[in-house]
């Protein structure tokens, strides 16, 4: 059971992440670890602009969070501030060589998570 702070059903969800098939691959061999998993688009603190991926139990989903889609069954979540700069982006989960976030559970497996992104046409206003 999620300890979210509501329900993931009850979040908007906007269809506006995908991954590519390294990404997918990286994310079943931890799903396969640690069970369920979720990815929050870090806000670049201390581990830059990462999509930290943790075990869905031990991530709180704050209010202020907003769904961008699903790998999978993973849910990915970013903060209402970061989808209003990005909300005309899509964002695509990739892997490349080093070391993940330091509470990510990429961290120790060689290679990391990292989001590309995609500028997507905003919708026209009359």
């Amino acid at each position: 059971m999620s300890t979210s702070a509501r329900p993931m059903s009850n979040k908007a969800r906007h269809d506006k992440v995908s991954a590519t098939p390294e990404a997918r691959a990286l994310l079943d061999e931890i799903i396969a670890d640690h069970g369920p998993v979720l990815f929050h688009q870090s806000g670049g603190c201390c581990d830059g602009s990462s999509p930290m991926c943790y075990p869905r139990g031990d991530f709180i989903v704050g209010d202020q969070d907003v769904l961008l889609g699903h790998i999978g069954d993973t849910p990915v979540f970013i903060s209402a501030s970061q989808f209003e700069a990005w909300k005309h982006t899509d964002l695509i989960i990739d892997v490349v060589p080093g070391r993940g976030g330091m509470f990510s559970l990429d961290n120790g497996r060689e290679k990391r998570f990292l989001t590309r992104s995609r500028v997507c046409a905003a919708p026209v206003r009359e």
